[in-house]
């Protein structure tokens, strides 16, 4: 994004009250992408309206798809069946989005037509090899800039399905192979050296897929057919997960998040506050199109220093950013091992963690997976999120227990997965507002 947009976070009082966060944007990136190769008309609501998913829209729509918005976090699409996407005249930009571009990969491999897939200078740095390797083992063929975006998909390749094994726990990965897979005659196998979360799995098998999985296996047969459905996009977890952490560390906080989603594979960080102290009750649970959800009641509560479990790493991976900020409030020290995935997000997330956390008075050591945390006291100052959006947002939650104000520099790509955050965290409790041009100076 060009516009400058930085941060101002203060400390004020305890936090109070309820809402629901947008959409998971995991769940809106597949929604659209199996409803577009369904038969017939599905209508998904709840869809997260962030950068990264509208621009999954905007490419299906180049590919031939007709999706229209009939209100906001709402999408119909009619789809064109397993073989109707049509090729497009200009290249596919995922702008910020890891996950369409790697999904994306996986689908259009299956094409009978080429692609480029494009993306902003962030993605152009993301490594790619991960989906490109299990890919080409299926039969694709896809060149890179040295194992990074752009990717050009070559289509009409006959992808043959095989077992494979995936090195990187990663479920973009996973879900790249999947889709790909729909494509293959014969079973495509997938196992894992550590279990992923199954959003793919679970929305197939909604969408009428024979498919078979289980915890760190799957298996699908290729050349079956969809069939439209209604998805019910629950709570982005993620996103919950600032303002879980945020009423813990806050004194006499209380809030409830609303509707959020709780797949087995995505809530390791309840797990890990829970073993620090946190007080966080799971009330009204529920299921929505396969996906497990439910209520979220955070009180605060004192923190205390552990070792993250290694296997907790996988189950979030994207709310590390967050448990540091948790971590730097905690007594004791905080080791997490294990999470070199970090260093290949829309930032090296250790680092920029560390090196903000560190301006803020927190004694960080990195290491080549990890980090040791010491709890401390917070005191105020800048910090760079390096346009990281889950960066900004975690540093805003450590300004409320700050004992003077944070910039946050570099915060306009929030609205990639969470549009709207500074008015949610403001009606909750948060002081929060956007520099002025004479605080950016």
């Amino acid at each position: 994004m060009s516009a400058r947009l930085d941060w101002i976070s203060h400390a004020g009082a305890a936090l109070r009250g309820s809402l629901r966060v947008p959409g998971d944007k995991s769940i809106s990136h597949r929604a659209l992408m199996l409803a577009a190769l369904a038969h017939g008309s599905s209508r998904v609501s709840g869809f997260l309206e962030g950068e990264d998913t509208r621009a999954t829209a905007r490419i299906l729509q180049q590919l031939g798809v007709r999706i229209t918005a009939p209100s906001t976090g709402e999408r119909v699409i009619d789809g064109v069946g397993l073989h109707g996407l049509r090729a497009s005249a200009q290249p596919l930009d995922c702008g910020n989005a890891g996950t369409g571009m790697r999904l994306l990969a996986g689908l259009l491999a299956g094409q009978d037509f080429d692609s480029v897939l494009i993306g902003d200078a962030s993605l152009s740095q993301r490594p790619m090899r991960r989906v490109i390797e299990p890919l080409a083992a299926l039969g694709a063929r896809i060149d890179s800039s040295d194992g990074r975006p752009p990717l050009r998909i070559h289509g009409g390749a006959p992808l043959r399905a095989r077992a494979l094994r995936t090195a990187i726990a990663s479920a973009q990965v996973k879900s790249a192979i999947l889709l790909a897979g729909l494509y293959a005659d014969g079973v495509t196998r997938v196992d894992e050296a550590q279990p992923t979360r199954d959003y793919t799995e679970r929305m197939l098998q909604a969408f009428g897929w024979p498919i078979e999985f289980g915890p760190g296996w799957v298996a699908l047969p290729g050349r079956q057919s969809l069939h439209a459905c209604d998805v019910q996009v629950p709570g982005d977890f993620s996103s919950a997960a600032f303002f879980i952490v945020a009423a813990t560390l806050v004194p006499g906080s209380e809030l409830l998040l609303r509707d959020v989603g709780l797949n087995p594979r995505r809530t390791g960080l309840i797990e890990v506050l829970r073993a620090m102290g946190a007080d966080i009750r799971i009330e009204a649970p529920r299921q929505h199109g396969g996906e497990p959800t439910a209520d979220l009641r955070v009180r605060h509560a004192y923190l205390r220093g552990i070792e993250v479990p290694r296997e907790q790493v996988a189950d979030m991976i994207d709310e590390f950013p967050i448990l540091f900020v948790a971590a730097a409030c905690a007594t004791g020290v905080t080791r997490v091992h294990g999470a070199a995935e970090l260093r290949v997000k829309e930032s090296d997330r250790i680092a920029v963690m560390a090196s903000g956390l560190r301006a803020l008075g927190i004694d960080v050591q990195e290491n080549p997976d990890g980090a040791l945390i010491q709890g401390g006291s917070l005191r105020g100052g800048a910090v760079e999120s390096h346009g990281d959006h889950r960066c900004a947002m975690s540093f805003a939650v450590a300004a409320l227990r700050a004992s003077a104000p944070v910039r946050i520099a570099d915060c306009a790509n929030v609205a990639t997965s969470f549009p709207g955050f500074e008015a949610l965290a403001r009606g909750v409790g948060f002081d929060l507002h956007v520099a002025t041009q004479a605080q950016m100076a």
